[in-house]
């Protein structure tokens, strides 16, 4: 693992992510309940591309309401973590893997060996996590996670101040890094055949 220290958010966290697949979007890849390649994967090589030769974030959902709503209330959702398993958080830009061409954003390092991320969604869908029945939801970004960093664990956390906490321990899944990986391999493969096709039309990457 490499560990990129920058404020997450700022210019130089997106310019560095640019083109570089992330866990977060790993759904797109493989379907959480199902471990099959996911329908998703054509459009998230676009974006990708995008990215590289236009110079600029294309998830559309970077600015949404949730996302700023999450941003926000992330330092008060810590602080409820570290009480909890009476730990201290460390902050970090994103990570990559050694050959750099996959990365992830955890929103905190746990000592050695662990992760957090935390979500604060919206009511409805909070109250969903309560019953229990959005239990793959976030599956593939937290064993991205792991995956990428070589970490033992992630711990997620769904953040209210208004309602009741969700807090979970994942351990790495060995049945989706088995399935994970050829799909994961084949996509990386397919991003590099696409990028030489467009350079030799001329196109420039940039950064």
């Amino acid at each position: 693992m490499i560990r990129h220290d920058m404020p997450q958010g700022d210019p130089e966290w997106f310019a560095a992510r640019l083109g570089i697949p992330t866990s977060s979007q790993f759904h797109r890849l493989l379907s959480a309940k199902t471990l099959k390649p996911s329908t998703g994967a054509k459009g998230y090589l676009h974006e990708l591309l995008a990215e590289l030769y236009l110079g600029e974030n294309q998830d559309p959902s970077g600015g949404s309401e949730y996302m700023v709503r999450g941003t926000s209330l992330e330092p008060e959702a810590v602080r409820y973590y570290e009480m909890q398993r009476d730990t201290e958080c460390e902050v970090v830009g994103f990570c990559t893997t050694d050959d750099g061409m996959v990365r992830c954003s955890p929103d905190r390092l746990v000592g050695e060996d662990g992760l957090l991320e935390v979500k604060c969604p919206a009511g409805k869908v909070h109250i969903g996590y309560l019953l229990g029945e959005d239990a793959h939801k976030h599956r593939a970004q937290v064993q991205g996670q792991m995956w990428v960093t070589g970490r033992a664990y992630c711990d997620l956390l769904i953040y209210s101040p208004f309602l009741p906490p969700s807090l979970t321990r994942h351990e790495v899944d060995e049945e989706w890094v088995e399935a994970f990986e050829p799909v994961l391999a084949s996509f990386l493969a397919q991003l590099a055949d696409a990028r030489t096709r467009l350079d030799m039309m001329g196109l420039e990457v940039i950064r």
